[in-house]
């Protein structure tokens, strides 16, 4: 059947074929213009805008990180439409940064105006609160998250910790106290995924108002890191390799093979980081170093970091 296949596709000609992984950016692209569509319902909107970037991570981690994996081996045979796996890792870049730029367009010219004219205000920094409202999130941290974040600070003793495939982090500056001049010390903290992202604040007859958890640690960065000042801070998530490589005729136990498969996705090569795009430059480049990542896997996002909360 194989052969019979190849035979009927000896004669082809690639430009009358479309490269799969180009084809699947433009499926998600329709799913996109849901999101943009305005004969929709506001809370559909969001959930087509949220499935984009659940589409995306999967798409990153498994055909992404095949083509990375195809690179690493030197593997340069070309596709069906006559791409080579780096053209086809240099062409998704392109196009997923403009899509990236288009989802946050639309949620932030569109999406949150139509939520506040609809009376639900998404709040993303605290200098928006009320003296109400920041002493609601201050009782909010310190009964509900504080007991739950585990802070990592990294020096020579302590190396950098491993990031969790998919988790939202804040990395963070830091100086010791009175020590002016000195040397910036890195820490990282993972925004708890127990806990509810979306934040319900005290609200008017009007309107009510929401904030995101990560805001809330971020006003409260310097209760996890006392003896230090924070210099800055920012939100960052990586995606990792979570391409399953299973070889069945050889498996014993499939299921036990599969079940460490799943694990290591959590710890495969980091191909994609996402940082808010007004990141220190210092923090940035040391996440670059830390976790071995090119320029064109940064993706810099103007709003809240993975929009999957919108479901």
């Amino acid at each position: 059947m194989e052969r019979k296949r190849d035979a009927n596709l000896m004669g082809y000609k690639a430009e009358h074929f479309l490269n799969r992984e180009l084809s699947w950016i433009e499926f998600n692209r329709r799913v996109l213009g849901e999101a943009k569509d305005k004969s929709n319902p506001l809370f559909e909107r969001l959930k087509f805008l949220s499935i984009t970037s659940s589409n995306y991570d999967e798409f990153f981690m498994v055909r992404v990180a095949s083509l990375k994996d195809m690179v690493n081996a030197d593997y340069d045979k070309k596709d069906i439409a006559g791409m080579r796996p780096q053209k086809q890792l240099d062409a998704i870049s392109e196009k997923t940064h403009v899509f990236v730029s288009d989802q946050y367009r639309i949620y932030n010219r569109s999406l949150l105006p139509q939520l506040k004219a609809n009376g639900l205000t998404i709040l993303n920094s605290f200098k928006e609160l009320t003296q109400k409202q920041k002493e609601f999130c201050d009782e909010y941290f310190a009964e509900e998250v504080y007991p739950v974040l585990t802070p990592m600070a990294v020096d020579s003793s302590r190396p950098f910790p491993l990031i969790r495939n998919k988790t939202l982090n804040i990395a963070a500056l830091l100086m010791k106290k009175g020590d002016v001049g000195g040397e910036l010390e890195f820490a990282t903290v993972q925004v708890p995924q127990g806990l509810p992202r979306i934040v319900e604040l005290p609200g008017t007859d009007n309107m009510r108002y929401v904030i995101l958890l990560e805001n809330i640690i971020e006003q409260n960065m310097d209760k996890l890191f006392l003896n230090y000042d924070i210099v800055s801070y920012a939100p960052y998530r990586i995606m990792r390799n979570a391409d399953l490589d299973i070889e069945e005729d050889d498996a014993s136990d499939l299921l036990e093979v599969i079940e460490k498969q799943l694990k290591k996705r959590q710890w495969g090569e980091a191909i994609r980081l996402e940082i808010q795009d007004k990141m220190d430059r210092r923090l940035l480049s040391r996440l670059k170093k830390e976790l071995k990542t090119d320029e064109s896997a940064i993706y810099e996002i103007n709003g809240p970091i993975d929009l999957t909360f919108l479901m």
